[in-house]
């Protein structure tokens, strides 16, 4: 039996290379390499294998995030956002459990629709402007993000939606984005264990794609670090909206 024996050779380089572009797109903007490597992934493998593919490289590269400020500044981050955090984790661990009875194409739709919709209020100039921190927000918030995420192993929208109308700084932002995802990302791991998406035959894939997913983010640090905070709302909001727009065409028309 092969290492890989759910894919092709041909397939496990394409994986690699998207690996690496995702963890560009994650080290410039913060975000979106569950986004890119589902919606990457899943033109060439079934969605649940796309889905277990995503979600070791997705833990290591925001636990990198989370703690690229030091322990101190990452456990501020949480008990900031603990209610966002908390509520999420019930709703990612409990919606997990419906992968199996998921079409691939109400899955792809799921993701893609709030993705766009997002995206395009944002670019519009239309979006929501929060004066500070409400309690009901941020769990209605978490709630939608836990859902999402454990279907589909996405939940950076919604948290974006969030700390953009909160006006967040783009330092204070990747660093927040990187405890929630990092965390989020642990009870991913523990939710698709008990799904049966992560097995002996898809862990190995998954883990594979750790190593160009660091060095596809460590590029994108480099170039985060040298844009304003305009520039980096507008990437944000762009990454988002091809991501999103990918993801409908394939729900869609396949």
């Amino acid at each position: 039996m092969t290492l890989f024996p759910l894919l092709s050779p041909q397939d496990l380089a394409a994986a690699l290379a998207i690996a690496l572009m995702a963890g560009w797109i994650k080290g410039m903007v913060g975000f979106a390499m569950p986004m890119v490597l589902v919606s990457g992934l899943s033109v060439m493998l079934p969605p649940d294998l796309a889905l277990a593919g995503l979600i070791l490289p997705t833990l290591v590269t925001n636990g990198v995030q989370a703690l690229r400020e030091g322990v101190p500044a990452a456990l501020d981050s949480i008990r900031r956002f603990r209610v966002f955090m908390g509520v999420g984790l019930v709703f990612l661990l409990a919606s997990a459990q419906l992968i199996r009875f998921v079409p691939p194409q109400v899955f792809l739709l799921m993701i893609g629709i709030p993705v766009t919709f997002f995206a395009c209020v944002q670019l519009l100039g239309l979006g929501l402007t929060l004066a500070r921190q409400s309690p009901r927000i941020e769990a209605a918030i978490g709630a939608v993000a836990g859902t999402v995420g454990g279907i589909s192993g996405v939940w950076g929208p919604p948290t974006v939606a969030y700390l953009t109308a909160l006006g967040t700084p783009k330092i204070e932002q990747l660093r927040i984005q990187g405890v929630i995802y990092g965390l989020g990302a642990v009870a991913l791991v523990v939710a698709h264990f008990g799904s049966g998406i992560l097995n002996a035959q898809t862990v190995p894939f998954s883990a594979v794609l750790i190593v160009p997913a660091l060095v596809g983010m460590w590029i994108g640090m480099k170039i985060q670090s040298r844009i304003d905070q305009v520039a980096f709302r507008k990437a944000t909001l762009l990454v988002l909206l091809v991501a999103g727009l990918n993801l409908l065409r394939r729900g869609l028309i396949g």
